[in-house]
């Protein structure tokens, strides 16, 4: 079992991640932020679905992913189609342009990566993705439900009644 020096710096590590996250946001293209992206690569993952179980994914409030739907809509990335089963909602969908932009994201993000990982080995590449897809799955799907924090502890203490 790990000790609290190793935890400290998986910690540690898993901090700086972000600046791997923050490279890849620089090499999107000017008019796909970082969130218009999120939606796209969702999108194009989990296939069609409501604005809601968007905004679950996103682990961001519906304000936001209103924000980052409307962006993507104006590109004409995506398509908001009348819900079926309800007609009051919206079916979001990627379109033809969507999922041309979809691959030149998934171009360029393969690209950086093939760059910055060019002297590990294959081997090296697929144990990293087993590892991560196992710490993942060890939070379960922290996208769509906000972590609990177990309760702390409490000490009883024996009370004495004060003496005279």
């Amino acid at each position: 079992m790990a000790g609290q020096a190793q935890y400290e710096e998986l910690a540690r590590q898993l901090s700086a991640v972000g600046a791997v996250k923050r490279e890849m946001g620089r090499i999107l293209p000017s008019d796909c932020p970082t969130g218009s992206a999120a939606v796209l690569t969702l999108l194009g993952r989990h296939g069609d679905m409501r604005m809601s179980r968007l905004a679950e994914l996103l682990a961001v409030d519906m304000s936001v992913t209103s924000r980052h739907v409307a962006h993507v809509a104006a590109h004409g990335w995506i398509e908001r189609c009348p819900d079926p089963a309800d007609k009051r909602s919206r079916i979001l969908r990627l379109t033809p342009a969507g999922l041309d932009q979809l691959d030149e994201l998934s171009r360029r993000t393969s690209r950086l990566l093939a760059d910055r990982l060019s002297d590990w080995t294959d081997e090296e590449v697929g144990q990293l993705i087993r590892l991560m897809t196992r710490l993942r799955a060890s939070f379960g799907d922290c996208r769509s439900a906000p972590a609990r924090l177990p309760a702390p502890v409490v000490e009883e203490t024996t009370r004495t009644p004060a003496s005279a």
